[in-house]
């Protein structure tokens, strides 16, 4: 089993790996379910698994990056996408009907359309991925020898 910070390194991989790629090709897209997907292929949804899988071989690779966001994170949607100045912006949410500012919607951008999809995908996995940190926090237990107490009564 992985550590958090080894899924950790893994995501950042592939993150740099969509953000150099200048296009898709079944070799990234299948790096990007190995290091990103967790219900891939998913014993109870044989279907989504073999859709994504034609997908991918028919080389229809925005459709099945819109599969692999219903599959693997069911609550979050597509907010945007947009085409400015020569590259896509694929934002995604948890809270689509919320205003743009109160919501904690998770964006990327790249010059091919599925890049952009997958790396917002990428982005939203990150988010999602249970915290590794206590519920408590912790305090040290030892004063350092450069703290020194001072008395700042007014008598």
């Amino acid at each position: 089993m992985l550590l958090p910070s080894d899924a950790q390194n893994i995501v950042d991989h592939i993150d740099d790996r969509l953000r150099n790629a200048h296009r898709v090709t079944a070799k990234l897209i299948s790096a990007v379910i190995e290091a990103a997907c967790r219900r891939f292929p998913s014993a109870g949804q044989r279907e989504r698994t073999a859709r994504i899988e034609r997908l991918i071989a028919a080389e229809a690779w925005t459709d099945a990056a819109f599969a692999l966001i219903e599959l693997e994170l069911p609550q979050w949607q597509v907010r945007r996408i947009a085409y400015d100045e020569g590259e896509w912006h694929c934002a995604l949410s948890r809270e689509r009907e919320l205003p743009e500012w109160l919501d904690q919607s998770v964006e990327a951008r790249h010059l091919d359309l599925p890049l952009a999809i997958l790396s917002a995908f990428v982005e939203a996995q990150r988010a999602s991925a249970p915290s590794i940190r206590p519920s408590v926090p912790l305090v040290r237990r030892e004063a350092d020898a450069v703290y020194q107490v001072l008395c700042t009564d007014n008598f």
